[in-house]
């Protein structure tokens, strides 16, 4: 019994775990991703508009594989931030919940990522950097990320979640009817109020 009030305490205690994607949420990655492609590829040009469901291979030239648009040596390092409120708002995060980034990533592009957000968000401590595709292994209380695979397994577990709205998650935000966050600008403030209400 003391055991178990010790455990009711201890989450009462802590922060709240925030688990905050990188790739097109805090950075852009497939409009650069694009970019590379529409140069090195001019005859198969992609378009941001038409990036639905992550199926480009339609209209990929048959050389640009999954490996090649999204694990080009350098790309990661050339993400250009969300927002020009991202940094601050994750600062604020960080200083007021648990704040971990959880983030897909080809082994290739780790250190990469890794370099990025030392560069740009030093107050990120390592040990809160998770690179990891399956994210539904992890417990956190509020995800902020744009796949739907990952954003609709947190719901079915019970967990808040922000989806940053790309096309390709625009039919599962409208079936799930998924909370929206369409700029970094006052995030901190949006996550206080979500777990004001629970």
């Amino acid at each position: 019994m003391i055991d178990q009030d010790l455990n009711i305490e201890e989450r009462q205690m802590r922060k709240p775990i925030i688990a905050v994607d990188m790739d097109d949420t805090i950075c852009h990655l497939v409009k650069r991703a694009i970019f590379h492609n529409n140069n090195d590829f001019p005859t198969h040009p992609l378009r941001y508009e038409d990036m639905h469901d992550w199926n480009t291979d339609h209209l990929r030239h048959p050389a640009c594989t999954q490996e090649v648009f999204f694990a080009r040596k350098g790309l990661y390092e050339e993400l250009e931030f969300f927002d020009e409120h991202v940094v601050d708002e994750m600062r604020k995060i960080h200083e007021g919940y648990d704040l971990i980034i959880v983030t897909a990533a080809w082994p290739t592009a780790v250190i990469e990522k890794w370099n990025w957000l030392q560069k740009h968000m030093p107050f990120i401590p390592n040990e809160n950097f998770l690179p990891i595709k399956r994210k539904n292994l992890l417990d956190f209380d509020l995800l902020i990320d744009d796949g739907a695979h990952n954003l609709i397994p947190a719901i079915e577990r019970g967990k808040q979640v922000l989806c940053i709205p790309h096309p390709w998650n625009l039919k599962a935000r409208k079936q799930y009817n998924i909370p929206l966050l369409t700029s970094w600008k006052g995030a901190k403030d949006r996550i206080d109020q979500i777990f004001r209400r629970r």
